[in-house]
């Protein structure tokens, strides 16, 4: 890395853990950085994934009290999203690099759909929680957990925004405590991937130690003051960002 590249890379890392605490896709900010400044896709999202579960922590530790009296769904989800996390991180290094090249202005793509759909989605959400709660439907529940897991452990980007959006329709409850629960569940598949990762796979741990120091600082901010952010103002700049990034990578 070149020593002028750092800032860039903090600053990133800063970004996407205020950004997961609060809704997710932080990794619309950080890959596109590191693919701008010349690493290669591959290198760059395993380096990212392990970059940022430092900051997921941070924003956890800051959601503590929605987190009370959820040791239930926790046992239910997390293992769950364990083995999505596993199966797309093996996907991810079994198939060759450039096969993830190709398909990451794809996945790009749509996260930043999501993200620019994201006021539908919170909409929506509010719509079913004041339906009251909804018929027991834990296995498509489960089924979906897994499946955002596999999308966690292969990219990750908006893993966050597909998680409440998620469980805001299926599970009734305060947005604070879902937006909690979500949290836990994109951290336990990050870490699960990340681990996969460190054990297999090259880090460049120069990146990925920027990337945990601004996301453990952003994550905890986030966690603490990110209800005050503009939630327009932030979906155009993931946008803006994930924009250029899917025009790097094309071109």
């Amino acid at each position: 890395m070149i020593f002028w590249h750092a800032p860039a890379v903090l600053a990133a890392g800063v970004a996407a853990g205020g950004i997961n605490a609060v809704a997710g896709s932080g990794t619309l900010i950080t890959f596109p950085t590191l693919v701008a400044i010349g690493y290669q896709p591959l290198l760059a999202n395993v380096s990212n994934t392990v970059g940022l579960v430092p900051g997921s922590a941070a924003a956890l530790w800051a959601y503590r009290p929605e987190l009370r009296e959820m040791r239930a769904r926790l046992i239910q989800f997390c293992p769950v999203s364990v083995l999505g996390a596993l199966t797309g991180g093996i996907l991810l290094l079994t198939a060759p690099a450039s096969a993830f090249k190709a398909v990451v202005p794809f996945l790009i793509g749509t996260a930043l759909l999501l993200v620019l759909l994201q006021p539908y989605l919170a909409n929506l959400v509010a719509g079913r929680q004041a339906e009251g709660p909804p018929r027991d439907r834990t296995r498509v529940m489960l089924a979906a957990v897994f499946a955002v897991g596999i999308y966690g452990g292969y990219f990750g980007a908006a893993q966050g925004i597909m998680l409440i959006g998620l469980l805001g329709t299926m599970l009734p409850d305060d947005m604070q405590r879902l937006n909690a629960l979500k949290n836990v569940l994109a951290l336990t598949a990050n870490l699960t991937a990340a681990l996969l990762f460190m054990s297999v796979h090259h880090i460049d741990w120069a990146v990925a130690g920027l990337i945990a120091l601004g996301s453990m600082a952003g994550g905890f901010l986030g966690g603490r003051y990110g209800r005050q952010m503009s939630p327009a103002a932030l979906r155009a700049t993931i946008v803006a960002v994930g924009v250029v990034a899917i025009v790097r990578l094309v071109t």
